[in-house]
């Protein structure tokens, strides 16, 4: 019997789905920042480079020798404006950086008279001195580049052009990057554990990852990442705190909240509010008005000073037996844009006040009412989670016992 065979074709289809592929690999990822993020950043960048050029004008004149304004400050304004928690963007990565990368280049400049190869050379000698002194800074290679590839005018500075401009243009865009970043509410310079707390990277904890862990990952990474050991190990803490919160979505914070809170007045006098933080062992007082609703919160760190003051005035109450004018009251003191939540809201929903605000108290309001229920806690949430799994093996032996 003849047996027919059908020709053996190529689907061309194959070939042009591997290249699509291929190149979608290219695509960027989604930028999680909200739009007034975005314009933050755009803004201070316009702020700092105007500020940069000024500073420059007004202490150099218009000399033509010396330049108003490099192009690597353009790429450090990226940095300290758009991603000022870059531990490539801190202080000393655009100082040290750019100062480094400015005397190897000029050195470069002087010993190799062919500019390609004192070019390479600038570029290469600047990463392995950053690399050194631990400032990597990216616009600093460009730095390196200016000095040699930078023309008569440059050359014409020799190591002057370490200070004028790079020295006087790289403090001037830092201070603005500063100054900019405190009045928008930003932290910079940026430091993860910026409470002080070190217990956080020595601690062991019985289940998850220890610090210990991240540096030898780290370690076997073998490359630069650009994000300080310390914020990623606090976005993973959070993480794994978001994951398990996840699984408690009817735990809410009338279950784990502290109840009978105590309360102060905007009336009350700060150094009677000091003792009562001190008699009862909290950190923080909600204020509220005679309805019991919250107008503000009052912690240690408002009424800091009110330590000193409150063992005189409580002296001098006892001995005058009145209150003077121009004593601090709470009302002048307290925070009044507080953070508050509903008895109704979830653990989960929770968890990222505390992981990614840093709130330590947060009051609860009645759902209904809006006043004030009670007061959670990071040890109010932290016992709740705990607590979760046996109420919930609890509710399975209840359910064995009744079918059984």
């Amino acid at each position: 019997m003849a047996q027919t065979f059908k020709p053996l074709t190529t689907d061309p289809i194959l070939p042009h789905s591997a290249v699509i592929r291929w190149l979608a690999r290219f695509a960027p990822p989604t930028i999680a920042i909200e739009w007034k993020e975005r314009f933050r950043s755009c803004l201070g960048a316009l702020i700092g480079i105007t500020f940069t050029g000024a500073i420059t004008h007004l202490l150099l004149g218009s000399s033509g020798n010396i330049p108003m304004l490099v192009a690597p400050m353009g790429a450090s304004a990226v940095l300290l404006f758009a991603v000022p928690a870059s531990p490539l963007a801190q202080p000393w990565s655009i100082i040290g950086g750019n100062l480094v990368s400015a005397t190897v280049g000029v050195t470069c400049a002087i010993w190799v008279h062919d500019p390609l190869p004192a070019a390479a050379l600038a570029v290469a000698a600047a990463i392995c001195a950053m690399f050194a002194l631990r400032c990597v800074h990216p616009p600093s290679g460009a730095v390196a580049l200016t000095a040699v590839l930078g023309g008569p005018a440059v050359h014409s500075l020799g190591y002057g052009f370490v200070i004028e401009p790079i020295a006087l243009q790289s403090a001037a865009l830092l201070c603005a990057a500063i100054v900019y970043h405190t009045l928008t509410g930003h932290r910079y310079p940026h430091s993860a554990r910026h409470h002080g707390d070190k217990t956080a990277a020595t601690a062991q904890p019985r289940s998850g990852f220890t610090r210990a862990d991240l540096d030898a990952v780290l370690k076997r990474q073998g490359e630069l990442l650009d994000i300080a050991p310390d914020d990623l190990e606090s976005l993973l803490r959070a993480l794994q705190l978001q994951t398990y919160a996840r699984t408690f979505d009817e735990l809410t914070c009338a279950d784990i909240m502290s109840r009978g809170v105590i309360t102060v007045s905007a009336g009350t006098r700060a150094a009677t509010a000091w003792s009562i933080l001190k008699r009862h062992g909290v950190k923080a007082l909600p204020v509220t008005d005679e309805a019991q609703h919250v107008i503000g919160i009052v912690t240690r760190a408002d009424l800091g000073s009110s330590q000193q003051f409150g063992m005189f005035t409580s002296v001098r109450h006892k001995l005058f037996g009145r209150r003077r004018a121009g004593e601090p009251v709470v009302g002048a003191l307290m925070t009044t844009q507080v953070r508050t939540v509903d008895t109704s809201t979830s653990i989960a929903d929770l968890v990222p006040l505390f992981a990614d605000f840093g709130h330590h108290h947060i009051p609860v309001l009645d759902s209904e009412t809006r006043r004030l229920a009670g007061m959670v806690t990071q040890a109010d949430l932290i016992a709740g989670l705990y607590r979760q799994p046996h109420r919930q093996l609890q509710a399975q032996a209840r359910q064995q016992r009744a079918a059984a």
